[in-house]
């Protein structure tokens, strides 16, 4: 087992393709100890995981694959063997506006829920650029939950390369899933922390489109449209080779796009969108594939700061709502 275990991490740890080894994290061999088990220092970590390394591992009993798309869609088809989930499965209800992510025991129930152990290597995939399983690996990185691996060009890349699909739902056995008692909640941004970096006018980054930044257009679920002062529009989608194959653009090409901020690696840079997911996808590209070293995701975004009337904002036009 422990032979069998070692050769999955070094199956993970390694990239194939040229050009995506240049948005890739170096690994080490502490790497293939640690690859297991929780820990905080995930600089090491290359969450990025191709077609071709998911297709040697992808039946092994400690991957398990997770379909982040709309239940209808992932019934319709999906890898084989993937299980599904969907915003709402890791969304706190609690509060009064929607999109909040959800507490440590209803991620440990989730999981527990689709048979994940804690051992598990969890490959995520979506459809949208990974703009979703960003999310959740933002969410598990709060929770100090490391054994995630977000699969590059989600599934129209591994169909592409003729990896097995089904309609099937897979039959899971409820597992025990534990997060950290002490979570370190890294990436976690407040709403108390944005109104700070507002006060002190600190790098923030607005991952939404144009439209929704200039205040012309905002989504359902804000109270108003409009922008968080001081912020920078960088929308997440330019980071994406979008109209390709939905894979992330070279280091070269991120870096000029994230010039714009005019930050060093070592400055405190909180990004937002309308939920905190297209940021998450910010704050992954920023962190992963760039090296900064102080990033963090506005859980609440546009969503929550809208609905308070005492935050202040920035609009330049008439708003139309959009879904």
């Amino acid at each position: 087992m422990i032979w069998r275990i070692s050769f999955l991490c070094c199956l993970l740890a390694f990239s194939s393709c040229k050009e995506e080894k240049k948005n890739k994290v170096e690994v080490t061999k502490n790497e293939e100890v640690n690859l297991n088990i929780s820990n905080k220092d995930d600089s090491k970590i290359n969450y990025l995981i191709e077609v071709d390394e998911l297709l040697k591992i992808a039946n092994d009993p400690n991957i398990k694959i997770l379909d982040f798309r709309k239940s209808e869609i992932y019934a319709n088809e999906h890898i084989e063997g993937a299980l599904n989930i969907w915003r709402t499965d890791i969304e706190d209800v609690s509060f009064p506006y929607k999109g909040m992510m959800a507490g440590k025991k209803q991620m440990e129930t989730l999981l527990s829920s689709l048979g994940i152990d804690s051992n598990d290597i969890l490959i995520i995939y979506d459809d949208n650029g990974l703009v979703d399983s960003t999310r959740l690996w933002w969410i598990l990185q709060n929770y100090d939950f490391t054994n995630v691996r977000l699969l590059h060009g989600g599934i129209t890349a591994w169909k592409a390369q003729n990896g097995n699909v089904s309609s099937e739902i897979p039959v899971v056995n409820k597992s025990v899933f534990k997060l950290s008692n002490t979570p370190s909640m890294k990436y976690y941004g407040s709403k108390e922390e944005m109104k700070q970096a507002v006060k002190n006018k600190m790098m923030i980054v607005d991952a939404r489109t144009d439209d929704e930044f200039s205040g012309k257009k905002h989504k359902e679920g804000a109270a108003k449209a409009g922008r968080i002062p001081n912020s920078i529009s960088i929308d997440w989608a330019n980071a994406v080779k979008y109209n390709d194959d939905k894979k992330m653009k070279s280091t070269e090409a991120l870096v000029q796009i994230y010039s714009k901020l005019g930050a060093s690696k070592n400055d405190t840079i909180i990004a937002y969108c309308h939920s905190g997911f297209r940021s998450a996808h910010t704050t992954f590209v920023l962190t992963q594939l760039l090296g900064y070293k102080n990033v963090k995701n506005y859980d609440g975004s546009w969503t929550e700061w809208s609905q308070f009337d005492d935050l202040s904002f920035d609009q330049d036009s008439i708003t139309t709502i959009i879904e």
